[in-house]
């Protein structure tokens, strides 16, 4: 590519992959869309091997490959964004071996601003089971100099799924969970001020979960926090880079795809995402 056509193309809106195992991580699209209206988006959910969490190491490190690959190679994205907690926290290794193009996963972001707005050192972070297990929001966090305490969450992405995003049920689910949490930073000794939403599908309960936590608790949504570590990050590649002379987009331009359940995708998908998903298109990765 010319610097000409380097030029122009990211005056125009670098093309960003996002990557899920399902459609959870469209909640990181749109913020990803809130930061960089101008950019063009491609969107995968590999919902014919979901979920993730199920799987072995080495499949899941496979799956995504296949899946970070295709946004490259097929789909030309410059900048790869892996909106699932599980690949983030088991697969990232293997994305980034598989792909030329910079890769940012959801998890460090979010532990980074948990560290940013912590003042006890002490945080709290609710997941899915697979990432919790994982000990991988844990670990980030503790190269940061914070601890964490983790709760697996497993009836919330049910509950988000179902559109009881604002049920009677899920507020007393959630305020059970969080109790629950509580009370195992109480018998560690921590004293938590912020809670990491751990998994893409919690940032639609963020209000329910608001209502339910202590006083001086500042909720964290790491979909919000990688957004706009990827608009840093981008912003820093096209610093110095004389593009003003050339038109931009009218607003984002937003490509779905998905391996399975399509007419689910494009049902669901705009409760993720906050307005309709358009046509979602079927694509084949294999096994």
């Amino acid at each position: 590519m010319s610097v000409a056509e380097s030029v122009t193309e990211l005056a125009s809106g670098p093309v960003i992959g996002v990557f899920d195992s399902g459609f959870g991580g469209l909640t990181v699209l749109r913020a990803l869309v809130e930061r960089m209206p101008q950019a063009r988006f491609v969107f995968l959910g590999d919902t014919a091997r979901l979920p993730y969490g199920s799987k072995s190491q080495r499949t899941i490190a496979r799956y995504a490959a296949e899946s970070a690959r295709f946004l490259v190679e097929e789909q030309r994205a410059e900048f790869l964004v892996i909106a699932c907690n599980t690949a983030s926290a088991l697969a990232l290794d293997a994305i980034e071996a598989a792909v030329p193009v910079p890769v940012l996963g959801v998890i460090e972001p979010g532990a980074e601003a948990a560290a940013a707005h912590t003042k006890t050192g002490n945080v709290m972070v609710i997941a899915t089971e697979a990432t919790v297990a994982s000990h991988a929001y844990a670990a980030a966090c503790g190269r940061r100099g914070v601890r964490a305490v983790e709760k697996a969450c497993p009836l919330l992405v049910p509950l988000v799924e179902e559109g009881w995003t604002d049920h009677p049920v899920t507020a007393e689910v959630v305020r059970i969970y969080l109790a629950e949490l509580l009370e195992a930073a109480r018998h560690a000794g921590l004293q938590p001020d912020a809670l990491v939403l751990g998994c893409t599908h919690y940032p639609l309960l963020r209000g329910v979960i608001e209502r339910s936590v202590p006083e001086g608790v500042t909720v964290i949504d790491s979909a919000e926090a990688t957004a706009a570590e990827a608009a840093r990050r981008l912003a820093t590649r096209v610093r110095g880079v004389a593009c003003e002379t050339v038109e931009p987009a009218a607003g984002p331009q937003i490509r779905c795809f998905a391996t399975d359940s399509v007419a689910k995708f494009e049902r669901l998908g705009s409760r993720f995402l906050g307005h309709p998903v358009g046509v979602v298109e079927l694509v084949d990765l294999g096994g």
